[in-house]
Formats: C-alpha cells, sequence, structure tokens
C-alpha cells in the first residue's frame, strides 16, 4: 500500500506537469462535493482508498482505465501482482543463471518461486458469475467452505442467523453483496490477527461491517469481512446510500480471511447449506427468505 500511495503521488505530480489539459478535463468531468476534503483526487484510480470517506466520484463512462475491470482479476489487487511479479522475477534471476552456467538444481528454488508467483496470480482472479433470479433468496457473499451455520446475539442488531465462510489462499477473495439492498452503514473495528478458522475470530479479529437494508422491505442484513492470520488487508468500496444489486461485487480481503452473513433469525425459510459445503460468491443460493407480509 505504502507503494502504491507513493506511485499516485508520483504520477499526480507528473499529469499536472506534463498533462494539464486531462488534469482540467477530468476537473470538470469529477462529480459530487467533499467538503473539506483532504483527499488529491484527479481521475478514478485516486478514488481507490479514498471512496467510502470522499464525496467525489465519477461516472463510469469517465473513467479511461475501466477496462481493467474486464481483465479477469481483482482491480484492487494489481499492485500486489506487479510487486510481487517483480519481486519473484529479480530473486530468480540469478538462479536461473546458475541453473544453466553451474547446475541443473539451481532450477528447484526458480520451479518454487515461479509456484508462489502462479498462487498470487491465482488469489487475484475475478471471475463472472451466473447470478441466480430466482426470488426471495441470498447468495453466497463468498468463496470457499460454510464453517458455521447457527444463531448469535449480535450487537445492535438482536438475535441473528450466522452464516460464516472461510476462504483459504486458494480462494476468489472477491466478495458480493447477497442480495438486492441499500447500504445504511459502513463500520471498521482494528483488531488481531487469528486463524478465519478460530471461533474467537469473528469478535476478536480485524473486521468491517456492512449493514443493508433489503430492496422493497424492512428486513436488514450485515455482512462481515473479517482478517485471517494470513490478511492484512480488507477492501470495501461502499458507502452509506449506495444501492446493491444480488451478486455485485463490494470488496475483497487479500490473502486468507474470513465472511459471515447475518440475518434476522425469524426471516429464512429454507437454510440450503450446511456446514462443510463449498460455495462460490454471487451463484451459490445460501436460503431461501420468508416473504414480507
Amino acid at each position: 500500500m505504502a507503494f502504491e500511495l507513493a506511485w499516485a503521488r508520483f504520477r499526480k505530480f507528473w499529469l499536472r506537469r506534463l498533462c494539464p489539459g486531462y488534469v482540467q478535463s477530468m476537473l470538470a468531468k469529477r462529480l459530487g462535493d467533499c467538503p473539506g476534503c483532504t483527499h488529491d483526487i484527479i481521475d478514478a484510480r485516486d478514488l481507490k482508498y479514498t471512496r467510502n470517506v470522499c464525496g467525489y466520484s465519477f461516472r463510469p463512462e469517465d473513467d479511461a482505465y475501466a477496462y481493467r475491470n474486464r481483465l479477469g482479476f481483482a482491480r484492487h489487487g494489481f499492485a500486489e501482482m506487479l510487486l510481487f511479479t517483480l519481486l519473484f522475477s529479480a530473486v530468480a534471476a540469478p538462479f536461473a543463471w546458475a541453473a544453466v552456467a553451474v547446475h541443473w538444481l539451481f532450477w528447484i528454488p526458480v520451479v518454487a518461486l515461479a509456484l508462489l508467483e502462479l498462487e498470487i496470480v491465482t488469489f487475484f482472479r475475478n471471475p463472472e458469475r451466473v447470478i441466480s433470479t430466482e426470488a426471495d433468496i441470498l447468495v453466497s457473499p463468498a468463496d470457499g467452505v460454510v464453517t458455521n451455520v447457527e444463531e448469535v446475539d449480535e450487537p445492535d442488531f438482536g438475535k441473528a442467523l450466522r452464516i460464516s465462510i472461510f476462504l483459504s489462499v486458494f480462494n476468489v477473495h472477491v466478495n458480493r453483496t447477497p442480495g438486492d439492498g441499500e447500504v445504511t452503514d459502513v463500520r471498521y473495528f482494528p483488531g488481531e490477527y487469528l486463524d478465519a478458522r478460530n471461533s474467537q475470530s469473528a469478535v476478536r479479529n480485524e473486521q468491517l461491517w456492512i449493514d443493508m437494508i433489503e430492496t422493497g422491505g424492512k428486513r436488514r442484513m450485515r455482512l462481515k469481512q473479517i482478517s485471517g492470520a494470513i490478511a492484512r488487508r480488507i477492501v470495501c468500496w461502499l458507502k452509506p446510500g449506495d444501492k446493491l444489486n444480488r451478486g455485485e461485487r463490494i470488496g475483497m480481503i487479500k490473502l486468507g480471511s474470513r465472511t459471515d452473513l447475518l440475518i434476522p433469525v425469524d426471516a429464512a425459510a429454507e437454510i440450503r447449506v450446511k456446514v462443510g459445503d463449498k460455495v462460490a460468491g454471487g451463484s451459490t443460493v445460501l436460503l431461501k427468505l420468508r416473504p414480507i407480509v
């Protein structure tokens, strides 16, 4: 993140020096208001770390880099992919030279580094999903394995049904909204980095809560992005007032984590998953909701 923010400052410095016309045109296209704003926003790229706390925005057609969303990888992971690729290449190069000039055994660390690079690329993949159009359902907010289906007493929520999903480093880590709704609150809580399968991780780990109201009703739902033993970065670009469609991408957790979905305990008519089931974000149906009377 520090490298990426440093690059952003360098990029904006040269844009103002070499491309003032572009800077002025983007200023004219910038929407919204941000009283007392401390964010230096030239184009949509600059909202990566500030969208949910900044009042500025751009129309999708004014994002010259929107094509990055269609490359099959999470746009918020491009920096990590680039940095790891450069690091692994720099380390592998002398071993590759030694394998050719000295002994073939030096190919072993080259292969090991290549496998690590493959895992990084695999981790940040962002596949398209077929989203179910069945009425009154909630879909999985994440890829992974169901670890909990239980009733809990949730702070400022009440009695809730909680479905927890563990995401290993081999899973897609892009999170999606379980159903149609409007974001009412987004809250971040610092904490520890216990293994996401630990029962205490839901309470003690760093996490971000997304509260929503279901479209067309008053039913609440809460989505939690919870860090894990390896994860150190929760990404969420939502802010209160955002209206979301079922299966829409809302963020990601980088390098292993847990995602919890909570709904009122009496809202589920049928639970369609159990502990141990593998689920796919956006496409696996977790439960059928009771109609709102």
